[in-house]
């Protein structure tokens, strides 16, 4: 009998199968999930009552109170990173539905090559001032991508390609608001000392602010016909995430060793279904109401990306950072414009 007791106690545990390590794997992410989805929803109801601020920025900002406010659970921490990294790519790639070719071409290869030059030249002139300023590669370029292409959206998946610290991540994130923010009373005051017609301020509002609901913002002050051109002009910087993002995959694939387990995709897939989503609004096949849906859960899914990204911004950290990055910030932000505004002139 002893025996067969001591038999029982000795057999050993049977190891879970892996449907069931696959269904705990996603109830971990069930509560950062969810907490997201709230900032998000916050975010999207808050958005109803400004057009000066978006809900994307919006979310940002809740994320980053409430983690200077509250010391979260490590339980929430599996899908704050699913939202953050997941959920950011599904809503980017989604963002190619807002984009049609013959939208960019309709822009006359004049502004095409101003948009192209913005874009490279901001993030060439953004890398040689950080490494004049010691900062790390990493550092440098998400703030590059951030301020060159298209905010918060671009830094994220900037990290996706090159996977940078944490706290370079967040530090880039807070200077596209810090930065973006300032640009919305700015060009408009410029654009009317510089006596620029609705048109050239449209232009220049779209080359130069980081976010697409800052261009906006900024547009709505400068008028219609501004407005619809800032638009335009920065959904075309939009697209330059596209082959940026493919370029620095290439880059960080001969930047890993041979022998790895592991190398990052040739192309990331969420380039690829951003291109694919943008070539399928241009077949002019879908309807209007699945364009307006589609559009709504792509700001849902971004905005609940910004609230687990604004989650991390932690002001202890900044402040750890110094100074360097800030300056980087004000100079990238000044070069940006600078293009902007030559290439204006030069296409007026």
């Amino acid at each position: 009998m002893n025996r067969d007791v001591k038999s029982v106690a000795e057999k050993p545990a049977v190891a879970p199968s892996s449907e069931v390590r696959r269904w705990s794997s996603v109830a971990a992410l069930v509560p950062g999930v969810a907490l997201c989805a709230l900032g998000a929803t916050v975010a999207l109801i808050a958005g109803q009552f400004t057009s000066a601020v978006s809900p994307l920025l919006i979310a940002i900002v809740a994320g980053a109170v409430l983690a200077n406010t509250v010391s979260l659970p490590a339980k929430f921490q599996p899908g704050l990173a699913f939202s953050a990294k997941r959920l950011l790519r599904v809503g980017i790639a989604l963002l190619g539905l807002q984009l049609m070719f013959s939208d960019i071409v309709g822009l006359g290869w004049g502004v095409i090559a101003v948009v192209v030059a913005i874009v490279f030249l901001g993030i060439a002139g953004t890398m040689y001032a950080g490494k004049l300023l010691g900062l790390s590669w990493s550092q440098r370029i998400l703030i590059a991508c951030g301020f060159s292409i298209c905010g918060a959206a671009a830094v994220a998946a900037a990290d996706g390609v090159v996977n940078a610290r944490e706290e370079e991540l967040l530090t880039a994130v807070a200077l596209v608001v810090i930065f973006g923010t300032l640009m919305i009373p700015t060009i408009p005051l410029l654009a009317d000392a510089f006596g620029m017609n609705e048109i050239e301020a449209g232009m220049w509002a779209g080359g130069s602010i980081h976010e697409v609901a800052q261009v906006v913002a900024a547009g709505s002050a400068l008028g219609a016909t501004a407005l619809g051109v800032a638009t335009v002009v920065k959904l075309a910087r939009v697209l330059m995430l596209a082959p940026v993002m493919a370029f620095l995959s290439i880059r960080q694939r001969t930047m890993v060793d041979n022998t790895a387990t592991k190398r990052p995709p040739l192309i990331p897939l969420f380039v690829v279904a951003f291109i694919g989503c943008m070539g399928l609004r241009s077949t002019g096949m879908l309807p209007n109401e699945l364009l307006g849906l589609a559009k709504t859960v792509q700001t849902a899914l971004l905005a609940a990306a910004m609230f687990a990204l604004g989650l991390g911004v932690r002001l202890s950290v900044i402040r750890g950072v110094g100074a360097r990055p800030f300056v980087l910030a004000a100079i990238s932000t000044v070069w940006v414009a600078t293009i902007a505004y030559v290439g204006v002139v030069l296409v007026s």
